[in-house]
């Protein structure tokens, strides 16, 4: 498996095909994924979304996007991270994750930020962030919707 940083106007397809082929997100969810490759595409780093895609023998496997968080001294947010569900539970999540934490590292921050819902369908979502360090820092009750809180996770890197 390699990693590159650049998308290119292939990865909207892409990344839309690996969001939809999960059946995990919303439609609504699906379209941010998509959106946040192309205003990449279109606005370049100044957009503040980068990435880290993840292929092996040619196919995307997963991928992250994260950012700095503007006004922190050195706070970063995973915005996205998905993995191909033909290759999820064989570790390639925490691999992206684990490259994602080395650029952050590497631009100077060092906490990651994450947010997901309290809802069920989530429970595999909070326990790999778990599983990868991360710790709950917080709840907003109702956030998403009645009964569907946000839960905020937060990674110290160093």
């Amino acid at each position: 498996m390699w990693f590159r940083d650049e998308p290119d106007y292939a990865d909207v397809a892409k990344v839309e095909s690996l969001l939809k082929r999960t059946a995990f997100f919303s439609p609504d969810e699906e379209e941010i994924g998509v959106s946040l490759v192309a205003e990449r595409l279109e606005k370049g780093l100044s957009c503040g979304y980068l990435f880290v895609f993840a292929e092996l023998d040619g196919s995307l496997v997963g991928y992250s996007c994260y950012g700095p968080i503007p006004g922190t001294l050195d706070g970063h947010d995973l915005y996205w991270i998905a993995v191909d569900p033909d290759r999820q539970g064989k570790r390639y999540g925490s691999a992206i994750l684990d490259e994602t934490e080395k650029r952050v590292l590497a631009a100077g921050g060092k906490r990651l930020y994450a947010e997901t819902s309290s809802t069920d369908l989530y429970a595999p979502t909070r326990a790999f962030y778990e599983r990868n360090g991360f710790f709950l820092e917080g709840r907003l009750a109702d956030y998403y919707a009645p009964g569907d809180d946000k839960m905020l996770y937060v990674k110290r890197l160093v």
